[in-house]
C-alpha cells in the first residue's frame, strides 16, 4: 500500500528523521522499523538520512518521503577532527533548514547523534552508548537479540504497538525490465544460484579453494546456472573463481557485477532459486525477497544477523570463543534461550561437505522450474506460473516463517 500522498499540508505535518548506516544488510533489515514507525505516524513527514549506496534499497520504500543523503568524505581524506566538524556542521545546518521535530538514530554513534543534536531537532532517540548525552531517550540494546527486533525497540520504548514484523522489498517494474532479458540468457531448466562469496570484513570470507569446489559440484552434480554480483572490489575474486573452475565449469557461472547496480539487485535475486554466502548484506537482500539462503558465519552473531523470516540454513563453527562478560552471562542463564552461543566464530572451520549438505537439502526442496514472473510490485511477494503445471503460486517473506539452523557439527534442527 503506497503512502507517500498525505491529505494533511506537508508543512503542517511532524516531520520525522531516520538515521540508518552505511551498510546494505542494516539498511534491508530497518525495513519493518519504517514500517511500523508509519503506521504509528500516518500523517508525518518520514526522511530517511543514509550514506552510500544503500540508499538506492530504499527508492521504492512506501514508508518514507525523502532520502536525504549524509555526504562525507572518505576517512582517507577527511582531514582530521576539524574538518569531521566542519562538514557535521554543514550537513546539521541543512538539516535545521527542514524543520524536523523527531529523529531516531538507527546509526548507534556519537556522529549520528551530534547530527541531530546540531541540527536542533528535539526529540532524539537512539541506543545508549557513546552518544547517550546526546540523546533524549535512550534504548539499552540486548545481546543475542535480532538487528530487525532491536530497531523496533525504539518504537517499544515509546509505547508504540508492532506488527508482525515481516520482511519486505520492492522491484519496481522497470528494473524488472531491465534484469530480464539478462536472466532470460541463462539456460533453461537449470537451478539458478547466487554467491556472495565476499564481504567487506575479510574475516567472514570462507577459503577460496571450497568456493571452488562448490561450484563445481553445483555445475557438474547439480546441473546449476551459478550467478555472481557484487561491488567493483569482488569483481577480481569473481574472476579468480572462473579461472580456477576451468573453462567447462566456468562457462555456467555468470558474473553480473558491472551490469547490475545495487538499485535493481533485487530484481535480480528475485528470479533466483537459492543464495549462498558468507553474512552479508547480500544475504539479507536474497532473504527479503524470499529466497533461500545458505549462510557462511564467523565471527558476526547469527542471533543477530541471521536472514530474517526467511527459509535458510545457518552454518557456524562449533568452536566460539566467548568474551569474558559473554561467558557470565552464559554462567547466568541470560543467554539460555538464543539459538547459538555467544562468541566470535572462524568461517575456515565450517567445512566443505556441511555447506554442499545444506545446499543440496535446499535445492532439493524446491521444485525444479523455469520461473516467469508475472508482477514484481506488490510488497515483497513474487508471482510465478509453473510451466510444469501452469499452476499459479505465491512466495514471499510474509509468508515464510521457516528457519534451520544448522551448527557445523550438529543436525538441521
Amino acid at each position: 500500500m503506497m503512502m507517500r500522498r498525505r491529505d494533511q499540508p506537508a508543512r503542517s505535518r511532524e516531520r520525522i528523521l531516520v538515521v540508518c548506516t552505511q551498510y546494505i544488510g542494516d539498511t534491508l533489515l530497518a525495513v519493518p522499523f519504517l514500517r511500523n514507525l508509519r503506521l504509528a505516524h500516518p500523517s508525518a513527514v518520514i526522511d530517511v538520512c543514509a550514506e552510500g549506496g544503500p540508499r538506492a534499497l530504499l527508492a521504492n520504500c512506501p514508508y518514507i518521503d525523502d532520502r536525504v543523503s549524509w555526504s562525507r568524505p572518505p576517512r582517507e581524506r577527511r582531514g582530521g577532527i576539524v574538518s569531521m566538524f566542519a562538514a557535521l556542521r554543514a550537513q546539521a545546518a541543512w538539516l535545521k533548514s527542514r524543520g524536523y521535530t523527531r529523529a531516531y538514530l538507527l546509526k548507534p554513534s556519537f556522529s549520528a547523534a551530534a547530527l541531530a543534536k546540531l541540527a536542533g531537532i528535539p526529540c532524539r532517540i537512539g541506543f545508549a552508548g557513546e552518544s547517550s548525552p546526546l540523546l533524549t531517550r535512550r534504548v539499552r540494546r540486548r545481546r543475542g537479540r535480532h538487528q530487525v527486533e532491536t530497531y523496533l525497540d525504539l518504537l517499544r520504548a515509546e509505547g508504540l504497538p508492532i506488527d508482525d514484523a515481516r520482511n519486505e522489498n520492492w522491484v519496481p517494474s522497470a528494473s524488472a525490465a531491465r534484469i530480464g532479458p539478462l536472466v532470460d540468457r541463462l539456460p533453461a531448466g537449470r537451478p539458478r544460484v547466487f554467491l556472495a562469496l565476499r564481504s567487506t570484513d575479510v574475516l567472514k570470507h570462507w577459503p577460496a579453494n571450497r568456493w571452488q569446489r562448490l561450484v563445481r559440484w553445483l555445475v557438474e552434480s547439480r546441473n546449476c546456472e551459478v550467478v555472481l554480483c557484487g561491488g567493483p572490489a569482488d569483481v577480481a575474486a569473481h574472476d579468480a573463481l572462473r579461472e580456477a573452475v576451468g573453462p567447462d565449469v566456468a562457462a555456467h557461472v555468470h558474473d553480473v557485477s558491472e551490469r547490475v547496480p545495487l538499485a535493481d539487485a533485487a530484481a535480480l535475486v528475485v528470479k533466483l532459486d537459492l543464495c549462498v554466502g558468507v553474512d552479508t548484506g547480500l544475504i539479507h537482500l536474497s532473504s527479503s525477497v524470499g529466497v533461500p539462503a545458505v549462510v557462511i558465519v564467523g565471527p558476526t552473531d547469527p542471533n543477530r544477523w541471521s536472514p530474517w523470516q526467511t527459509e535458510s540454513i545457518v552454518l557456524r563453527s562449533s568452536r566460539v570463543s566467548p568474551t569474558l562478560v559473554e561467558q557470565f552471562l552464559a554462567a547466568c542463564g541470560a543467554t539460555d534461550e538464543l539459538r547459538w552461543p555467544l562468541g566470535r566464530a572462524d568461517a575456515a572451520d565450517i567445512p566443505y561437505e556441511d555447506v554442499e549438505a545444506a545446499v543440496s537439502r535446499l535445492l532439493t526442496s524446491r521444485t525444479p522450474r523455469d520461473q516467469r514472473t508475472i508482477d514484481l510490485t506488490r510488497g515483497s511477494y513474487r508471482y510465478e506460473i509453473l510451466e510444469s503445471s501452469a499452476a499459479s503460486v505465491v512466495a514471499g517473506s510474509a509468508a515464510v516463517d521457516r528457519v534451520a539452523a544448522v551448527a557445523a557439527d550438529a543436525p538441521a534442527t
